[in-house]
Parts: C-alpha cells; structure tokens; sequence
C-alpha cells in the first residue's frame, strides 16, 4: 500500500536522524547558538563607549557637562587624564575609543561671552561604532547647551523665548526603543529555516548514494515522489520545531514579540520552506558525494546572507545588487518573517512577497524533482 510505504520510508529516515548525533546537535543546538550569537553579537546597539577626559577647567560648568554624559549610557568616563599626550596614547592603544577636552576656561567662557567650545576626539578605526558614537555626543552636546540657555531665559524672565517656533514630535513604531534583537531574532528563523534544511536534505540524499542504498530503494515499489516525500518530510518537521525553538527563546529570553498569528507565521514559513528544500534536493542531484552537496549549497548560500538584507539594508546596496536580490528567495521571507513578528499584518499586506515565494518554491521543486526522477532512471 502507498501509505504503509511512504510511511515506512518516513521512519526510516527518522531513525538514521536519531542514529546520527552530528545531525542532532546541528538541527537541534545550532539555532540557539545562532540565536544567542546574533542575539546580542550582531547589535547596532551601541553602548558604554570607553572615554577619557582631560579637565583642564575642574570648574561647577566643566562637572556638569561630565554629568551630563554620564547620565546618557552611551559614554563611559574610565579614565581622567593629565595631558594630551596622555589621552592620545590612551585612544591609540585601544583603551579608549574616544576623548573629551574641556579648555582651561571653559567656566569662565561661559560665564562671560555666553559660548564655550570643546574638543570631542574619537576613534574612527571602527566606522559603525564611531558613527553611533559621534551622533550621541553631538547630541548629548547639544541637549546640555539646550539646557544652559533655557536656565538663563527663566533667569531672564523671557519665558516665551523657550519655546522654539518649530517642534518636531517623533514615533517610533514597532520597535520604540530602537533594538537590534527584534531586527535579528526574525533573520535567524530565516537563516536557519534556509541553510539548514537546504543542507541536511542536500546530504540526506547523497548519503544513500554513497552508502549505496539508493540502489535499494530503488528497485522496490516505491515511487520517485514519494521517496522524494519521504526524504524531505523529517526534514520539514524539524525545521518547524527549529522555528518554534528560536520563537519561544527569542520571545522569553530576549523579549521579541511575536504580535501576528502564529498560525499564519508557520503557514507561509512552509511556503518558504519548498524554496530551501528545493535547493537542497537540486544540489544532491548534482553532487555525487556529501561534500560536493554541501559545497554546492553553500554556493547559494553565501549571496544570499550577504543580499537579502540580513544582516545589511538592501537600500544601501548599490542598486544592480539590489534588483540581483530579487532572485533570493531570502530577501522576501525576512520581510514576511520580520512583518508577521513585529507588525502584526495579515497576508494581504505580505501578497508580492508571498507571490514570489509560491514561483520560486514552484520552480525550484518543479526543476529537482524532474532532475531527482531521471537521475532515478
């Protein structure tokens, strides 16, 4: 009977899974040191910049700028210098990524023409966090001289001169607090769902080649579809039970929300799924050996990390590599994934992206399976 094969052939696979402890810690261990790894490694958030201050004034106006950059977390004032040349061997050594210079008459400016001015030194050798670096304290900066002027204007009685003309309110919708956990958590289910199932179904296969049981399977009743099925099948619950295991850490643990329905994220997930499978199954029927399979996805892989827009935004991209992005099947489950997490959209909202995964998955299946079939013949 088909079901008794196809389910013959299922447990089959589950047992050589459970055998193999090399697959086990990959399918299982892999996406919570992902999770954890890009969790809080692969961060914009960048806080408690190591600072020098070299105070030539010692004056009240001096320590209150110094308070005002410690309230904010984004500096932390670790050493207090003696001397320029203290506070460059300081930066040029790495002990601190950045350096404020308070003149000698910096109180005494203040008090007397209203203006003083200080010197704000940073480390550019790592662009990204001296980018954040530089804004927070031209912003800190900037607040603290809101504040200097607004005391004096009470002090003058010119109250009305407070309120600027033009005032911007912002929002921040979604993520208010800016955090790169709920950008990244997201793109680990899409990297785990995309390599792992790509490569495990990719070795699964050539693996019977090599152990020479294809041959077997080959010669009983059972039908190129359904032991294509039969395959990919195991593979696909893990991959689900991957997904639920970074949902679940990502939601407890880093606090991500998971705001649309869940039953909607599994749903287009398995529509994603036929893309990676598709890929995985395509790459056995070109490799005779597992690691000419797993080169060979890596193939894909490697663009894909770096143009689907997980780790860097696609609108930074030069824009030939941008329209090359559409043939990632990556790029438009990210933004399925990251929209039903944090959003809360329904399909209807999601409809390109979801189009463009049912003709990737199509093809990609249609194309390995007619491959997988005549490489059966």
């Amino acid at each position: 009977m088909f079901n008794s094969r196809l389910t013959s052939l299922i447990r089959k696979e589950f047992i050589q899974i459970i055998r193999d402890p090399r697959t086990l810690v990959l399918v299982l261990i892999m996406p919570i040191m992902q999770l954890f790894l890009l969790g809080y490694a692969a961060t914009n958030d960048v806080r408690n910049v190591t600072m020098a201050v070299y105070d030539q004034d010692r004056g009240p106006a001096a320590r209150e700028l110094l308070d005002a950059y410690r309230a904010a977390d984004y500096f932390a004032l670790a050493y207090d210098v003696g001397s320029e040349d203290e506070l460059r061997l300081l930066i040029d050594g790495g002990e601190a990524r950045a350096g404020l210079v308070i003149p000698p008459d910096y109180t005494n400016q203040l008090k007397t023409s209203g203006t003083a001015e200080v010197l704000f030194i940073l480390d550019g050798s790592d662009p990204a966090v001296a980018s954040t670096a530089l804004s927070a304290a031209q912003l800190i900066g900037g607040e603290h001289a809101t504040d200097i002027l607004s005391e004096r204007l009470i002090r003058s009685g010119q109250t009305a001169a407070i309120k600027p003309p033009v005032v911007v309110r912002s929002q921040v919708w979604y993520n208010p607090d800016l955090i790169s956990a709920y950008y990244m958590i997201p793109g680990v289910i899409a990297l785990i769902l995309y390599a792992l199932t790509s490569i495990l179904t990719a070795t699964a296969i050539v693996r019977e080649r090599e152990r020479g049981t294809i041959e077997q399977l080959i010669v009983t009743p059972i039908r190129p579809w359904e032991l294509i099925v039969g395959k990919l099948l195991p593979y696909v619950v893990l991959a689900f039970l991957n997904i639920l295991e970074v949902l679940a850490l990502g939601h407890w643990w880093f606090g991500v929300p998971v705001r649309g329905n869940l039953v909607l994220i599994l749903a287009l997930s398995a529509l994603f799924l036929m893309s990676s499978l598709g890929i995985g199954l395509l790459a056995s029927t070109l490799a005779n050996t597992q690691q000419e399979a797993m080169l060979i996805v890596w193939m894909t892989l490697l663009p894909a990390f770096f143009l689907s827009g997980v780790f860097f935004p696609l609108e930074a991209m030069p824009e030939v590599l941008q329209w090359i992005s559409h043939l990632i099947p990556l790029r438009y489950y990210l933004v399925i994934i990251r929209s039903l997490m944090l959003k809360d959209v329904g399909a209807w909202a999601l409809r390109r992206e979801i189009i463009a995964l049912i003709i990737f998955g199509l093809a990609l299946m249609t194309a390995a399976s007619l491959r997988f079939r005549k490489r059966l013949d």
